[in-house]
């Protein structure tokens, strides 16, 4: 069965979307609509991958009319979210979301419960959890090798030089960029947050209009410690998009780059002032058919004729968002902020 995909919103992400679709015939899934705001947008997306037989417009909802498709693909802003959200439910259609899921807690859980009511799989964008190396961390902890782990800190520093409302956005590196490492982080201790305390500030030279650094301390359910660390007005030494990591254990810890570079010791000798200690042997990484977006989304399409739950669905990842919102209010207030979502 071949499954029909209407695309909303245009921009430079959505290639991140098109390409898998256009890359995988295999996949048995095809674009039948896109929608923008700026139909130059959606030319430029017709012609650049060679599009045919494609209903566009600026009317999600006269599109989708038109299309009847299978899912929407929402490549929205994330003020849109919501509008494409209710669209695509009042049409029956699955939905794979950009990240954020909502630009509110409140607005989260609105979509959520209309998701649930019309009966159709809701998921988000969420590429890290398809990245092998990642889920290569994530194997070492779940092993055992390390104990127990007590705390889990990642670094994400770079110098991001872009346009559009990111740069004026409020909390531009929490809401658009540490949503992925907050995500992530859940996914590798499989825990969920807390409590948190952040701190926020814009740092003399940034070329953001608002908060482009942040520290965030979250107290997780499973009784441990999760830090980050992060900057957009970092320039100089950059990590990987992914973070630098380290978890540390009772019995070890694990050091990841973001990249390829993962290495862990376990303690081998205790009783001296410095335990001995010996060098973990670190699994391959998995195997995946796709990783990255491809990856989110071939397995969305697999949850959606399968009747599955994906990996990366709305009434988990709400989670991940609350984790932003809640970073927020305790910026604004100074103090310690239950995560509640």
């Amino acid at each position: 069965m071949t499954l029909n995909i209407v695309l909303a919103g245009c921009g430079s992400i959505s290639r991140a979307w098109l390409d898998p679709i256009t890359q995988h015939p295999e996949w048995n899934a095809r674009i039948v609509g896109l929608v923008d705001l700026d139909m130059n947008a959606v030319d430029a997306q017709i012609l650049h991958y060679g599009l045919t037989d494609v209903v566009t417009g600026t009317d999600i909802d006269a599109v989708l009319t038109q299309t009847k498709p299978d899912i929407v693909f929402d490549c929205t802003i994330p003020d849109a979210h919501h509008s494409i959200a209710h669209a695509a439910f009042a049409h029956g259609c699955h939905l794979l979301g950009e990240k954020p899921l909502a630009p509110s807690l409140e607005t989260a859980r609105d979509m959520i419960t209309a998701g649930r009511a019309a009966g159709v799989q809701y998921a988000i964008m969420q590429n890290r959890r398809y990245d092998p190396n990642i889920r290569r961390l994530k194997q070492v902890i779940e092993s055992g090798v390390l104990g127990v782990v007590t705390t889990l800190n990642s670094d994400f520093y770079m110098g991001v030089h872009i346009g559009g409302y990111r740069l004026h956005m409020r909390y531009p590196l929490l809401v658009d960029m540490a949503i992925h490492t907050f995500d992530a982080a859940r996914y590798i201790l499989n825990a969920d947050p807390v409590a948190v305390y952040c701190k926020a500030w814009n740092p003399p030279g940034s070329w953001w209009d608002h908060e482009a650094s942040a520290l965030a301390i979250f107290d997780m359910s499973d009784g441990g410690v999760y830090t980050y660390r992060g900057s957009w007005s970092a320039e100089g030494m950059p990590t990987t998009w992914e973070s630098d990591w380290r978890a540390i254990g009772t019995r070890g810890s694990a050091v990841w780059d973001g990249a390829t570079d993962l290495r862990a010791q376990e303690i081998g000798v205790t009783g001296a002032w410095l335990s001995e200690l010996l060098d973990v042997t670190i699994p391959d990484a998995p195997t995946l058919t796709a990783s990255g977006h491809a990856g989110c989304i071939e397995d969305f399409l697999g949850c959606v004729r399968g009747n599955r739950t994906p990996l990366t669905n709305a009434t988990d990842n709400i989670k991940s968002l609350a984790m932003v919102y809640a970073a927020i209010a305790s910026a604004e207030s100074g103090s310690r902020v239950a995560v509640d979502w």
